[in-house]
């Protein structure tokens, strides 16, 4: 069972959403963590994440806790509510909820408020008496009254260099302005949006075509093995002095980001472009709208394109080609951009097909011609 909490009503709820194999796993699996000792003398450390890329970070907490010298236990889980996530709009549990069940984590310790300022929330989560919260992509904003509860605080894994790209997209953010090098940070949460001090970070440089979701990947599993290492210090104490103030005169702001920002713009650079379709990977994409011309016909339509992968083009268009119009050279479409720079696009995906490569897409052409909108 899931515990779900009802914004209408300060009772808790429990509703069973899981099979009978499920259960059998939570009460046989050697990860079983429903034999939790209230007498324990380790921290009790409360998680709170939702996305695929928060089930490393709990994974990693789990291994560390299982550790027969570990200084905690993972106490509770807090994470989104269940919700509608394919076309069948079947309600599934979030990825981190789902993850912890088929961990063998005690079901009635998973927590799914709606907001983290909900009364019967605050009231049940202060029962637990959590001594430290680990955020990592929770997806919730953290009022003051919850932040009082932990004893030794909330510290959060947030992935850039702090006080750079705070917000709710700092990754897609960072991979649109075309950054080198980026980051990921551990520190402690207060109620400005992600400006406490820095526990510890780590620079990672990247290339120029990693996309948003392998990135975003790789800081939150570096952002694990951080946290581990400096749990020791958070413990006992010592953290909370070697924590670094954040420079606000220089903090930056990564803001969430709104579907229609996908769609592209080809009067503007190649880079550009390039940037915002690695960024925008995953979700909400990139868009583009194309006229697809058969001149034997005399007939066009004006399609729309998701653009997939992308690179820049090095070489020199041919000078008889008009230019707005797209070319295939070499397996991929050329498209022109503005300030005269040109996007190699190598995967593309029509609405309602599969994603194909750049030949299969001019092949299924047959013999039309291509120009951007």
């Amino acid at each position: 069972m899931i515990v779900w909490w009802s914004s209408s009503t300060a009772m808790l709820r429990r509703i069973c959403c899981f099979s009978t194999t499920a259960t059998a796993t939570a009460s046989s699996s050697p990860t079983n963590l429903s034999s939790l000792n209230p007498a324990s003398k380790k921290k009790r450390l409360v998680f709170m994440g939702s996305p695929q890329v928060s089930v490393l970070v709990l994974d990693a907490l789990f291994g560390a806790s299982s550790s027969p010298d570990s200084l905690f236990e993972v106490a509770a889980i807090v994470t989104q509510p269940p919700s509608s996530r394919d076309r069948g709009r079947k309600v599934m549990p979030s990825a981190v909820a789902q993850h912890a069940l088929d961990k063998g984590f005690p079901s009635d310790l998973i927590f799914t408020p709606v907001k983290a300022g909900e009364e019967s929330f605050l009231s049940n989560f202060k029962s637990l008496e959590p001594e430290l919260c680990i955020t990592a992509a929770y997806g919730n904003i953290l009022p003051s009254r919850f932040l009082k509860i932990p004893s030794m605080g909330t510290v959060n894994i947030h992935p850039s260099l702090l006080p750079l790209y705070r917000g709710a997209a700092p990754v897609q953010r960072a991979l649109q302005d075309g950054v080198k090098e980026t980051g990921v940070s551990v520190a402690f949460t207060v109620r400005q949006l992600d400006a406490g001090p820095v526990i510890a970070c780590e620079r990672v440089e990247i290339d120029d075509q990693i996309k948003a979701p392998e990135l975003l990947e790789l800081l939150f599993i570096k952002g694990s093995e951080l946290l581990i290492r400096e749990l020791p210090s958070i413990f006992d104490g010592s953290a909370r002095a070697k924590a670094e103030a954040q420079d606000e005169s220089k903090a930056t702001l990564a803001s969430k980001i709104n579907p229609e920002e996908s769609w592209l713009s080809f009067d503007q650079d190649a880079n550009s472009l390039h940037n915002k379709v690695r960024a925008f990977a995953g979700w909400p994409g990139t868009r583009a709208r194309v006229m697809i011309i058969d001149t034997d016909k005399g007939q066009s339509k004006t399609t729309e394109l998701k653009i997939i992968t992308t690179r820049l083009y090095a070489g020199t268009r041919p000078q008889d080609v008009e230019a707005d119009h797209v070319l295939f050279m070499k397996g991929s479409l050329v498209f022109p951009c503005g300030g005269n720079t040109a996007l190699e696009v190598l995967e593309v995906q029509l609405p309602g097909k599969k994603v194909v490569n750049a030949a299969a897409f001019w092949n299924g052409l047959r013999g039309q011609n291509v120009k951007v909108v």
